[in-house]
């Protein structure tokens, strides 16, 4: 077995020391150039960290073990390795032979106001709007702030100046994938497309998403009252808000947002690039290591 760290912000070889102690692999840190080079990879840190290294990672399709070192950690939430002691037991079974390896789905954020539009991955959640601006400021916060409700502290900063935007937002027709029909044409004060549930360190967004249904959720929240948006917020840590009148919910394979002056795109609490954008979902992208009892319950589904 030949296995590559990547060690995130904050994190150092000493982190990697009880992987290293529970296998017989030789270790290398940082990104392999080839997937020749190793058998495996692994990843210490956050939503940030792997975003960061997606589009390598799909060249190269080998398995990858996210260990949540990072700040949010939302998407091996998802994966259902909450804690450091989960992401080891995964790599001992992998390690010792186990056939944990899934694949699943990653979303593609293209612009289209450069010549040549240049694709960007991403694994959990993007977004424009006010939780693009709300990221935007999270990250200006000490690390160890951002990892401690540094989304919620950012959130009444961010809505204080924020106003809602006009937005025109298309999704594919069924069954003509290559035409578009608008699907709203209005003021938002946000629109998320999710591969994973949750962001900004457990808000539940898009509470319906699952990372292998080859599926976008979109939650667009559109024109409201600033105090009852104020209000919304703590519900999205329950996926309660989808019960509130002035948010939308549904699926898709793709999606196109268009605003009158350009906007910031996020994803994964990384600045992507400015609107206009067409969003689309890639199936089976990527390679994961995941628990055990994960790659049981699928073949039983």
């Amino acid at each position: 077995m030949r296995a590559a760290a990547i060690l995130g912000l904050g994190c150092s070889e000493k982190d990697l020391r009880p992987f290293r102690q529970n296998s017989q692999a030789t270790w290398t840190v940082g990104l392999p150039g080839s997937s020749h080079d190793v058998d495996a990879i692994l990843i210490f840190g956050g939503d940030g960290t792997i975003h960061r290294h997606l589009a390598h990672l799909v060249r190269l399709q080998l398995p990858v073990l996210i260990v949540p070192c990072g700040s949010g950690n939302d998407f091996a939430r998802a994966l259902k390795l909450r804690s450091i002691r989960d992401a080891l037991t995964a790599w001992r079974n992998f390690a010792s032979g186990a056939d944990n390896v899934k694949k699943i789905d990653l979303g593609v954020i293209s612009p289209l106001a450069v010549p040549a539009p240049h694709s960007h991955y991403f694994c959990c959640v993007g977004g424009v709007g006010l939780d693009a601006e709300t990221a935007r400021r999270a990250n200006r916060l000490p690390r160890w702030l951002r990892g401690h409700g540094g989304y919620a502290l950012s959130l009444p900063g961010a809505l204080y100046r924020f106003t809602a935007q006009r937005m025109k937002i298309s999704r594919p027709v069924a069954d003509h994938p290559e035409q578009l029909i608008v699907y709203s044409d209005q003021r938002v004060y946000l629109a998320a497309f999710a591969n994973a549930p949750a962001y900004g360190g457990g808000m539940k967004i898009a509470p319906h998403a699952l990372l292998d249904d080859g599926q976008l959720d979109i939650c667009i929240v559109r024109n409201t009252d600033k105090l009852k948006l104020f209000c919304l917020f703590p519900t999205i840590y329950f996926g309660h808000h989808l019960e509130v009148p002035q948010v939308d919910y549904f699926q898709t394979e793709g999606l196109r947002i268009e605003t009158e002056a350009p906007f910031d795109v996020y994803a994964d609490g990384e600045y992507v690039c400015h609107t206009p954008i067409d969003v689309s979902i890639v199936p089976g992208a990527l390679r994961v290591i995941v628990p055990r009892h994960r790659v049981q319950e699928q073949a039983e589904q």
